[in-house]
Order: structure tokens, then sequence, then C-alpha cells
């Protein structure tokens, strides 16, 4: 395969009707790492609806190998010829994070639609200028929380919202992995409240329907000594305080000897929902001296790869229509805000208002 064989002039911002001219919706992709080609494959072989028309990595034999893979006609090692190319409608930003504004800011000076994995920066003052350039240009954005659409945390929500365990007082989350990352990984993470828990921040604010008004964070680097010299921690609990009372408690470490573990439980008036972790199978071992079963799926490719599908066709559905994304621009910012308070509660040792940091 070629690599992209001709210069692209940039487009001006094209005049987008009110919804788009045929069923076949023209994507391109930034960033062909692990969570990038979990997109590309689903679009290429799981939604016949819309064409993957280009895709770049700062790694050339990367993006060289997702396009061959895939059948992706153009690839480059530059994001811009996605961004300038004419017959793209909406562009998905799976690169380094300290880059994500960097490319939503740009689509929208295109006039692309935009799906951006989390966290959309670290900077807030960053995040708000990817968010006015959008709303500038009048294109849809959309957070990756992929966590919102698995059908588990999607039920807990409904129960929440129907009212069905009345009024809620609690949430609790628990989120472990099944081994800490690479340090240099972690080096250039943003750390463990914007790596990991950010996803239960969104979780926690999309079950509570509320913002976090107050956050307060303790840990330890308890699983390798070398996450705590850099800076870091590996063993972490937050308390929330909703605007609407709401209390939640999240627990996270890098570490669970027995897989990846991923529960949550909401309490209210009426009673309580709580969701398990999901296993590979339903077979349970019996015997004289234990009954027990296999180990739950492993990490969050197996756990939570139905969601991304899920998150995606929402994503087009919202193009489609031009309607609101069901994940917004402003659930992006709220996650950061919260992961760094945390960050300032555990460095300060106290409680922070999320006034104090944006």
């Amino acid at each position: 395969m070629l690599a992209w064989h001709h210069e692209l002039a940039v487009q001006q911002p094209p005049a987008y009707p009110s919804a788009m001219p045929d069923n076949q919706l023209h994507l391109g992709l930034v960033g062909a790492g692990r969570i990038g080609r979990v997109h590309a494959e689903h679009l290429c072989r799981r939604i016949p609806e819309v064409r993957l028309a280009a895709v770049a990595d700062v790694n050339e034999s990367v993006a060289m190998a997702c396009a061959q893979e895939f059948g992706i006609p153009e690839w480059s090692a530059d994001a811009r010829k996605v961004l300038d190319n004419p017959e793209v409608q909406a562009v998905l930003i799976c690169s380094p994070t300290d880059t994500h504004s960097q490319w939503i800011e740009a689509a929208a000076a295109q006039g692309k639609h935009i799906f951006c994995e989390k966290p959309l920066d670290f900077d807030l003052g960053r995040i708000d200028l990817s968010l006015r350039a959008v709303k500038e240009a009048g294109v849809i954005l959309q957070t990756g929380f992929n966590r919102r659409f698995d059908p588990n945390f999607a039920r807990v929500r409904q129960a929440v919202a129907d009212g069905e365990i009345g009024t809620p007082h609690q949430i609790h989350i628990i989120s472990r992995d099944p081994a800490p990352p690479p340090l240099e990984y972690i080096a250039k993470s943003g750390g463990i409240f914007m790596d990991m828990t950010i996803h239960d921040f969104d979780m926690a604010r999309f079950l509570a329907g509320a913002e976090v008004e107050e956050v307060y964070a303790t840990g330890s680097a308890r699983v390798e000594a070398a996450i705590g010299k850099a800076g870091d921690l590996d063993t972490a609990e937050v308390l929330l305080k909703f605007a609407n009372g709401i209390v939640a408690t999240i627990e996270n470490c890098r570490q669970a000897a027995y897989g990846y573990d991923q529960r949550v439980e909401v309490f209210g008036s009426g009673g309580g929902i709580l969701i398990d972790n999901d296993y590979p199978n339903t077979a349970r071992v019996q015997g004289k001296s234990a009954i027990y079963r296999d180990l739950p799926l492993n990490f969050f490719m197996q756990r939570y790869i139905e969601s991304y599908l899920v998150e995606m066709r929402a994503f087009l559905d919202a193009v489609r229509s031009r309607r609101p994304s069901p994940v917004s621009g402003h659930d992006g910012r709220m996650a950061v805000v919260i992961a760094h308070a945390a960050r300032r509660s555990w460095a300060e040792n106290r409680p922070v208002r999320l006034s104090e940091v944006g």
C-alpha cells in the first residue's frame, strides 16, 4: 500500500446540512495504537454503514499496519493529512493525551465532527480553548467514556433515573486493574487520578446525575515502590460530595491478584442496586471443600470491548441526526477537573472544592 500520495490544500469549514446526505459517513482516525485499532476494527468490520477513509499515526509503520489490516485506503504519519482530507466528515482522536486539544481545535477548524478519547487534555485552559473552538464551529464532540455504554452500568443508571431505588444516598465504585502499567506510561499519563480513576469520576457523575462539589483523596504506593518514587500512587481512596447530597466513594488499585475488578453499588431510600464483575462463563465447580468459579474477565479489552462498539454507534447516530452527543465536552472537562482536585487533595491532605481548580 502506498503512503499518502498527494498534498491536500487546507479546506474551509464546510456548511453542514441538518443531516448527512447519505447513510455512509466518511471518517478519519488519528492515532492507531491499541484503542485506535479497536475503533478501526469496529468501524471496518462491524459498522457497515461507515467508511474509514484515512488513518494517521506519528509512527508511520503503525499507521501503515492499521491501514493494511483493515483496508483503509489512505495512511500517513501526519495527522493533518487526515484533518485536511475533504472526504473525511468526522475524526476519531486516539493519539497521546498531550495532543488531544491540538487535534480537536484543528478538526473543528475544518468543520469536522469529533470523537476524542479521554482525557480531553491535562490542562484545563487548553480544554476550554478546545471547547470554544468546537462551539464556534458548530460541530459535535463526544468524549470517549465507554463505560457509560456498558449494559451493567447503564442498568444502574436506569434504576437511579427511574426511581427504582428511591432517592440515592450513596455510590460505591471499585476499580482495580490486574497489573500496574509500565513506569514509562505512568510518567506521561498524568497519574492514577488522570489515567485510571478518571473513568470512575465520570461514572460517579453519570450515576449521581449531579455535579461534584468537593473531593477528598488519599492513597499510597503499595504495589510497587518505584511508582511512589515516580510521584504517583497505585492504591487510592476517593470521596466525592455531590451538589444533590449524594456521597460517592471510589476504591482503586493498580493490581488485583484475581484480575480485573469492576463493581458498583448505589444505595437509596427505597433499596439498592449493585453489579458484579463479568466472567467468561457461568460455570461453578462444586466439591467437598469449596464451590468456586473461574476468574473474571482479565482486562478492559475483554470486559468492555462491546461498550466501545456501542459508544461509537452513539457518536455516529449523533452526527447523522445532528443531536448533541451523549457524552459531551463538558462531561470530558468535569472529569479532568475532579482529577486535578483529587491530586491536590492527596498532595495537601485536605478536602478540595472543585471551585478551587476550575
